[in-house]
């Protein structure tokens, strides 16, 4: 068993922006075998562990299986949102390139999980895109 760790942004890619004083920050693998793994292995909980720095009031995540994708609300994380931060990213943009250097366990199976240049790498046509709340970290 292997102790080395992989990025985030070796299987996957990531955008983030604001919702008023929330952030929403999308997980993008790029195979399905990744998607299947970040299921397991990014949580609610592991993202608000990775940003406590900006105490998130929780955190919410969404599967979207029809584009091998995950989504987060970091609740209050933004100080106050665009008009009122006095943070330097206002807008929560940076959360995006910040998750990609979050670290995971090693997969046996990493070589499936990199960029294949399809979405879902398994070649299957995917039908809707409609997310469901599967769980939730910290304060409500």
């Amino acid at each position: 068993m292997r102790t080395e760790t992989i990025t985030l942004g070796q299987i996957a890619t990531a955008r983030s922006g604001d919702k008023g004083n929330h952030a929403n920050l999308a997980v993008v693998a790029h195979s399905q075998a990744g998607f299947e793994f970040l299921r397991t292995h990014l949580s609610a909980q592991r993202i608000a562990e990775y940003f406590a720095g900006l105490h998130p009031g929780g955190v919410e995540r969404y599967e979207l299986p029809g584009v091998a994708a995950l989504n987060f609300v970091l609740g209050d994380v933004l100080a106050g949102g665009a008009s009122q931060s006095p943070r330097i990213d206002t807008q929560g943009k940076l959360l995006g390139t910040a998750v990609l250097e979050l670290e995971l366990p090693w997969p046996e199976n990493l070589e499936e999980m990199t960029h294949s240049g399809q979405v879902a790498g398994d070649g299957e046509q995917r039908t809707g895109s409609r997310g469901q709340g599967v769980e939730e970290w910290g304060q409500q």
